[in-house]
């Protein structure tokens, strides 16, 4: 039987390039990752998922790959990432990296051959049309990319991409194309991932453009993929990313034959709904909306990744009420659908708030993941242009570059934020690791208690309700034990009452400070603004 351990896993995301300098050059490397793998095991990380660091031309932040067997010459060399896997791995940290093969840039081999020469075997890896189609569909970028087509001067023809024009989709129909992605799959295995995180993985069986392609045949290749995984390791997991409706989650779960996991975009959203609006219902909305899914499958939840905060599913007046809480300017909004901001700006710093949002997060069924600085409530830098607003230095210290590098701040990968409230001389690693009272030492208290309560992971959730609209309360029970969490989204005080009978006798675990202890039946639980309370059902009495 497999082993599900991705379902009490604490996973942590980072991209190599900005966590760690080693040699001084400005541009981190696995050197300097493997330098800090001690603060990600103190931190409690179990898993961490590694954005693209294979060579590439860095045109969409190292997704567009040249080489999907090498690591970029930035970042150090296979050598150095074996070493980091066995440092990893000493620590009890997994490795999942990403496997991007929806597209390729148009400078990998492939790509160059596909386009000098019709008649070569890599053309029909790409996807081609001497005509443009009557009806197109949108660009992901379309304030960048007018079309999801673009003309070729030597080929004479049109290649399909629906990201930038310089990453043309990968043919998924061909067999040769699938057999490649194996190829991949299997290299990274042998040198020790636990898996894969699936890049967009909704464009990857999509089929547009694909003369005679299959549906079916296309999605059963997410089955094939998990097939190979099985064959070559007991315990890899793919998780894709892949925001979509409810009805189409079957798609990547499949009879649990498929992904191991996917992103929880749609509990996401509703949980920034609710934050906005202080009421429990729209959380509640979304996970009543959520079918039940394989027993093996699971949710990966977060509150920020490396993207903008994509708010797509919410109906247009749901969307103005979340940049009117969070994003009220417009520079602080992206392809008019999401937020380019990290929490703590959006949450204008308040601490409470702050950690109300990371606690629910974490008890909310599913597998919770921090992004890197999200331990210490790093900002953003709204001066940098889209994306790139959230995805600023690692701020280690106090010191020049916030401690990620020696370099001269001209030579550095990204900037670093080093003015105002989020600037490194005040938000970093090394100030908050002495401070009792800091949100990282918080967050490791967090981390701690989250491991205890396997049932957020593992277990059946139920809402509980309660008298006061603020409140969101659930419970999760597993192997005959049962985890509650209350949480007050408002910035009120309150008392909620829980009236149950199946509970009885809970053990207060976390919390945001002390509390008279529960008793009875009828559970009158009194709340700070924006207080929570996670409790142990004590089955012993």
């Amino acid at each position: 039987m497999k082993d599900q351990w991705y379902k009490n896993a604490i996973a942590y995301s980072l991209d190599v390039e900005t966590f760690m300098d080693s040699d001084g050059n400005g541009i981190g490397d696995f050197q300097g990752l493997t330098h800090c793998l001690d603060h990600l095991a103190g931190l409690g990380i179990t898993c961490l998922w590694l954005l693209p660091f294979y060579p590439s031309p860095n045109r969409d932040n190292g997704y567009d790959v040249m080489d999907y067997y090498n690591v970029d010459p930035r970042l150090g060399t296979l050598g150095d990432f074996v070493e980091f896997m066995y440092q990893a791995r000493e620590r009890g940290i997994r490795v999942m990296v990403d496997l991007v093969v929806n597209h390729t840039s148009n400078q990998h081999p492939w790509s160059q051959a596909a386009g000098a020469d019709k008649n070569s075997k890599y053309r029909d890896y790409y996807v081609w049309t001497d005509k443009l189609p009557e009806h197109e569909v949108e660009p992901v970028f379309p304030d960048v990319e007018r079309s999801v087509w673009e003309y070729d001067e030597t080929s004479q023809a049109y290649y399909l991409h629906h990201f930038y024009k310089e990453q043309p989709d990968l043919n998924i129909a061909n067999p040769a194309v699938q057999e490649e992605i194996y190829k991949i799959m299997g290299f990274w295995l042998e040198l020790g991932v636990s898996g894969f995180r699936i890049d967009a993985a909704p464009f990857l069986i999509t089929g547009i453009g694909i003369e005679g392609a299959d549906e079916k045949c296309l999605q059963n290749f997410l089955s094939h993929m998990r097939e190979f995984l099985s064959s070559r390791s007991i315990d890899a997991i793919l998780l894709a990313e892949a925001n979509v409706t409810p009805d189409k989650f079957s798609v990547y779960f499949g009879d649990g034959d498929r992904m191991d996991m996917l992103f929880n975009f749609l509990l996401n959203r509703h949980m920034f709904l609710a934050l906005a609006r202080q009421q429990a219902a729209p959380l509640i909305d979304g996970l009543k909306s959520i079918p039940k899914i394989p027993q093996i499958g699971q949710w990966l939840n977060f509150v920020r990744n490396h993207d903008e905060l994509d708010l797509s599913g919410l109906a247009s007046e749901e969307l103005e009420e979340v940049f009117a809480a969070f994003a009220p300017e417009e520079n602080m909004r992206s392809f008019g659908r999401g937020i380019r901001r990290r929490l703590p700006p959006m949450l204008e710093g308040n601490c409470h708030r702050i950690e109300l949002t990371y606690s629910l997060m974490f008890s909310l069924p599913g597998t919770p993941m921090l992004r890197y600085g999200d331990e210490i409530g790093m900002g953003d830098d709204l001066s940098l242009e889209g994306r790139e607003s959230v995805r600023t230095l690692m701020q280690w210290s106090d010191e020049p570059n916030g401690g990620f590098s020696t370099s001269p701040e001209k030579n550095l990968a990204k900037p670093t934020i080093s003015q105002g409230n989020y600037g490194y001389t005040h938000v970093n690693v090394a100030t908050e690791q002495r401070d009792p009272n800091s949100l990282m030492n918080w967050m490791e208290r967090l981390i701690r208690i989250r491991k205890q309560c396997p049932e957020f992971g593992r277990g059946e959730w139920q809402i509980l309700e309660t008298d006061e609209p603020c409140v969101f309360a659930h419970c999760c029970e597993w192997q005959g034990r049962a985890a509650i969490a209350v949480h007050n989204l408002a910035d009120r005080e309150c008392i909620a009452t829980i009236k149950t009978k199946k509970y009885k006798h809970l053990i207060e675990l976390f919390c945001d400070r002390q509390y008279e202890p529960i008793e009875g039946e009828l559970f009158s639980i009194p709340l700070s603004a924006y207080g929570y309370r996670w409790f142990r059902v004590n089955t012993m009495r």
